[in-house]
């Protein structure tokens, strides 16, 4: 019930060709990668060197965190609270048992909000980070972010509207069809909306792992959107499955062309 990302060796690049629909007018694009970390950031200023820097940071205390406690990588349970953890491992811990996932489910939102929170305390006013398809927002109007959903005709074709008053937000997705994030769902995206990016991402694994390998998909998706409001603290959900989506909480959807525009 977790993604399970390997901080021991890099996993299987998984082209992000929905970056380019990223619409970066008056933002600068930077990329930066620490082993299987790739995060694309878009602020109102370069961040490169700094954001570089704090991605490196984050992941190794996550790794020393895991040399001393082995079972933080691979359960896929909650794990208890740890007072001596460091910050980022404590939000691990905490959206884990939020969700029922195990903590490693929400390393790419964890990465994604740390990171973009440490920029804006000194570096920057607005900033997008995305790691993996999770998403850390804070700019100073809306934005609407396309859902990607693999080869759902529903891909890039909808998206999520959020108004400017609710963000910092995390906008996380998860997927039982694309990528090599381990679920056991098959819905092509579940989409989770939560003012903690931690907690986004471990529910969209939770979520995703709801709508199952059954052929009755609406029942699936129906199950996925029932299970949330069993989850505090979520804003929203959008489920895609083939051509059918569901959804529920605070949730403005848009009709969108060929690509996002956020």
């Amino acid at each position: 019930m977790m993604k399970k990302r390997s901080f021991v060796k890099p996993l299987s690049y998984v082209e992000r060709f929905y970056r380019d629909s990223a619409d970066s007018r008056s933002m600068v694009s930077v990329m930066v990668k620490v082993k299987d970390t790739d995060l694309h950031i878009l602020a109102d200023r370069d961040v490169s060197k700094k954001a570089q820097e704090l991605a490196l940071q984050y992941r190794l205390q996550i790794e020393d965190y895991i040399r001393c406690v082995p079972r933080f990588e691979h359960s896929l349970t909650p794990l208890s609270p740890d007072p001596l953890a460091p910050p980022i491992v404590k939000a691990m811990l905490k959206a884990g048992e939020k969700t029922g996932t195990g903590p490693m489910a929400a390393v790419a939102g964890s990465i994604a909000e740390f990171v973009g929170t440490s920029l804006l305390k000194s570096y920057c006013s607005e900033i997008i980070v995305e790691n993996g398809g999770d998403l850390f927002v804070k700019k100073d109007r809306e934005a609407t972010v396309a859902i990607f959903a693999g080869e759902s005709p529903l891909s890039m074709r909808v998206g999520v509207r959020i108004g400017a008053t609710k963000m910092p937000t995390g906008i996380c997705t998860s997927s039982g069809t694309v990528g090599h994030s381990l679920s056991f769902g098959r819905a092509d995206s579940v989409t989770v909306i939560a003012r903690s990016t931690p907690l986004a991402d471990g529910a969209a694994t939770r979520l995703g792992n709801e709508v199952g390998r059954e052929r009755d998909v609406d029942a699936g998706i129906k199950r996925a959107l029932d299970a949330s409001r069993l989850i505090d603290g979520l804003s929203g959900i959008i489920v895609v499955c083939g051509d059918k989506l569901g959804a529920v909480g605070d949730v403005e959807l848009v009709r969108l062309g060929s690509g996002s525009n956020t």
